[in-house]
């Protein structure tokens, strides 16, 4: 099939993108409501794309209850705390082949290959902990987050740079298994900013006019990115070195002249796209807000109704007869109203009601109620409502806290972080940050799996810990009454415990190794024997001297 030239490349994408941009009109419409009422700085950002936003304008008039802001933001600091947690290593790599980990070698370079992940992820100039936090806002705003992995472009330093992607400018397919493997991206760059990314020779002459022009240097021009596995139409040929070689493209297309304006290729697929979940035929994901859309507006109308109340509970409608008794009527304080009662005592100017203000909070309450459950704060608060609990009970509550997340977390680590990971590890590699494998890992083709190591995945492995202490507590009872202890010799302590404080999340400066612990049981028989034999001396002595001649 021969080569497509680059204007039709350019057609080919910009088709795609305005079909990709008719197919989501309906879930852009539902998100535009979602942002109008828990992410303010987000609304219109669906229903105007490819309009320039007016910087510091208020987006705030839809929004009447803060509920679900708040619940939002709890929600993504609880999903980074329980799946990156930035004061953690919260996954390492290991070797697919296990009998790699014989080799001491294999091991230390992957200790140095985790020690480096985290050293360029959470450098200051990665940016990686504020756009991932964006990311967790939009999985539970939108039901989508897309975070874009890139080298790090920069004079003095090498490393790893991190854009979180509005799902109002990106659209993506899937392969025939479910895989993101296609992105179309559009976006707004200024005419310096173009020229920096893509340099003179491919853009439009008007552009690179404009940024050599101080007056006009600022003016913005919109582009598509596009990344997509390149096929044979596209001269696919893994055994080139340009960019025919890569496996999924790197198109941008300038919109002013629908030209081609950068042809590269990706080893590996750039943005790391997940869904929160995702319902039947449908590839974009479903939110928590979008479960909790109706609480939210329900809850929006009862703060209204609610300010009205309030209003009128603390300045009050107030009704007086029609007779013209009352000439004047104040409303100062300590003001002396004549003829505001009757000469039986009776009150001549009363006040309208304003309904029933604690059935209206406790209405409000509920909806509350279920918002926080949708966004599981409930869930997260878990162990922070009954801290007094023993040692037993915290492993039961995280075993159950890990058995309702592991949904959540599982498809968060394959579809966003296990791609990030394997981005990663690829763009150190081309910039040559990484060590040259071990002869014996190189030959076993590099393969390498990750294992996460965060909260929610010792969350998980709760289950056996409590397991454990289940079984200790009742096996007491049976030494208690049978004063027999050898039900204990069925537990092998030495594999349990440091299972157990890795689970409990106990740092690794503050444990022994295997040598260390034998060491101080080696001392402390040796020890006891010489205290045996200091307390023998005595009877030893006294035996030696009855037998002496």
């Amino acid at each position: 099939m021969s080569k497509l030239s680059d204007d039709e490349i350019a057609d080919e994408i910009i088709r795609r993108h305005e079909k990709a941009i008719n197919e989501r009109g309906t879930l852009d419409s539902h998100c535009e409501e979602i942002a109008e009422r828990i992410l303010p700085n987000y609304a219109g950002s669906f229903v105007n794309r490819g309009m320039t936003r007016i910087e510091g304008q208020k987006r705030t008039e839809t929004m009447a209850d803060a509920t679900g802001g708040l619940a939002l933001g709890r929600f993504a600091s609880a999903m980074e705390s329980m799946l990156t947690p930035r004061n953690s290593t919260w996954h390492r790599a290991i070797p697919s082949n296990d009998d790699l980990l014989k080799d001491r070698r294999v091991r230390l370079w992957f200790e140095n290959l985790t020690r480096a992940l985290f050293k360029y992820r959470y450098a200051p100039k990665a940016n990686f902990a504020s756009q991932k936090r964006a990311d967790y806002l939009a999985l539970g705003a939108f039901g989508t987050g897309c975070l874009y992995v890139d080298r790090l472009v920069d004079r003095v330093e090498k490393g790893l740079r991190y854009k979180y992607i509005h799902l109002g400018e990106i659209f993506f397919m899937e392969n025939h298994q479910g895989i993101v493997d296609t992105a179309y991206r559009k976006f707004e760059l200024t005419a310096r900013q173009a020229l920096q990314q893509f340099g003179e020779s491919k853009l439009p002459e008007e552009i690179v006019r404009h940024a050599k022009d101080t007056n006009k240097c600022d003016q913005k021009y919109w582009f598509i990115h596009c990344v997509q596995p390149r096929s044979d139409a596209e001269g696919y040929d893994p055994e080139r070195k340009d960019e025919r070689g890569f496996p999924f493209t790197d198109y941008y297309v300038s919109l002013t002249r629908k030209k081609l304006v950068q042809n590269g290729g990706h080893t590996t697929f750039p943005y790391a796209i997940s869904r929160y979940d995702v319902a039947p035929g449908e590839i974009y994901g479903r939110s928590p807000a979008m479960s909790a859309l109706p609480s939210l507006k329900v809850l929006n109308e009862q703060k209204k109704t609610v300010l009205k109340q309030g209003h009128r509970a603390v300045d009050p409608v107030l009704l007086a007869h029609d007779d013209g008794v009352l000439d004047t009527f104040s409303m100062k304080p300590g003001a002396v109203n004549f003829g505001g009662v009757s000469a039986e005592g009776r009150a001549l100017v009363q006040t309208l009601p304003v309904g029933n203000l604690s059935l209206a909070k406790e209405m409000m309450e509920a909806e509350r109620a279920v918002i926080n459950d949708f966004f599981l704060v409930t869930l997260f608060q878990i162990l922070v409502d009954t801290p007094q609990m023993t040692a037993t009970e915290v492993l039961e509550r995280a075993r159950e806290k890990g058995a309702l997340l592991s949904p959540t977390m599982g498809r968060q680590q394959s579809e966003s972080l296990g791609p990030m990971i394997e981005r990663e590890i690829d763009l150190l590699a081309m910039q040559g940050l990484l060590e040259p494998m071990p002869d014996a890992l190189r030959e076993a083709a590099g393969e390498f799996s990750i294992e996460y190591d965060s909260p929610l995945s010792r969350a998980q492995k709760a289950e056996e810990a409590a397991g454990l202490f289940r079984t200790v507590d009742w096996m007491a009872g049976v030494i208690n009454i049978t004063q027999n202890p050898e039900p204990l010799d069925h537990i092998n302590w030495d594999v349990a415990v440091p299972e157990i404080l890795d689970i409990q999340a106990v740092p690794e400066r503050w444990k022994r190794s295997m040598d260390e612990v034998l060491q101080m049981r080696q001392g402390r028989a040796q020890a006891a024997q010489e205290q045996q034999m200091v307390d023998a001396a005595p009877a030893l002595a006294s035996v030696a001297k009855g037998v002496a001649p």
